[in-house]
């Protein structure tokens, strides 16, 4: 069996043991990354011209995009004999068939499920390790070195965003479990990178007033105020004002406040 790894949540790479198939040239790069996001399902013809043309493709867009894929079918034989088999025409379209094990972003999938199941049942320091585990598995942005496309695009900020997310769940259960002084150096670069992330300055927040810093906490707060309301015309919302009003009336968190669980998806 050929040993196949695939890298999608950071720089591009599709190998075969040490030899890699990844094109050079922006565009075949551009339809490899479709085809390995769509991995074992066709993709139309329609939707690869979509990706590397827009609205707007020439004449000649569908014998070029055959071009591209024969490069394609060119660099898996080169990597093994029985590697071209793996980039078949089927329908309407193509197909890159790899096994899930073999990408990345399959892994990912697998882990983070595994690590919300154990948070669900209580076990945070399981939920911790898995999340971890999956989030490792990030090396960079997502397909840092792709000259992506409307389809591609949506995929990456979409993993993206799943990124934090599962960040987040990680950095509640870490709170839960004790380790807000652990996150402060890391929740400080989170917030100064995503300076409009609401969830992650309430982490941050709490993270602060737990290890006794009050005043700094309440000074995350204003900062965020500021940046929101002069750069989006915009308050911060309900929950980190509820926060906000807790630490000003209290010395001390209560442990309602630093169950976490708020609610998540806010990018920034």
């Amino acid at each position: 069996m050929m040993d196949i790894s695939v890298v999608i949540l950071g720089i591009l790479d599709l190998r075969f043991g040490d030899m890699v198939c990844v094109p050079s040239a922006p565009k075949p790069k551009k339809v490899l990354a479709l085809l390995l996001i769509y991995r074992n399902q066709i993709v139309p013809v329609s939707a690869l011209v979509e990706e590397l043309w827009g609205n707007r493709p020439p004449a000649s867009a569908r014998t070029t995009l055959q071009t591209y894929i024969l490069t394609l079918r060119k660099l898996l034989q080169a990597a093994a004999p029985s590697a071209g088999e793996l980039l078949v025409t089927a329908g309407p379209g193509y197909m890159l068939r790899i096994p899930d094990d073999a990408v990345d972003l399959h892994r990912f999938g697998r882990l983070a499920k595994e690590g919300r199941e154990a948070i669900s049942r209580g076990d945070d320091e399981t939920g911790v390790v898995l999340l971890s585990q999956a989030l490792d598995l990030y090396r960079g942005q997502v397909l840092a070195d792709v000259d992506t496309g409307q389809r591609v695009t949506a995929h990456v900020t979409r993993l993206e965003e799943l990124r934090l997310t599962t960040l987040g769940l990680c950095i509640d259960a870490e709170m839960r479990l004790g380790r807000h002084q652990e996150l402060l150096d890391g929740l400080a670069a989170l917030t100064a990178h995503h300076r409009f992330h609401e969830n992650l300055h309430a982490q941050y927040m709490r993270a602060l007033w737990r290890s006794g810093r009050r005043s700094c906490a309440l000074d995350v707060y204003q900062r965020l105020r500021r940046a929101l309301a002069e750069e989006l015309g915009m308050e911060p919302a309900w929950f980190l004002q509820q926060l906000q009003r807790a630490i000003l009336s209290s010395a001390s968190p209560q442990p309602q406040m630093l169950a976490g669980g708020m609610p998540y998806g806010t990018a920034g």
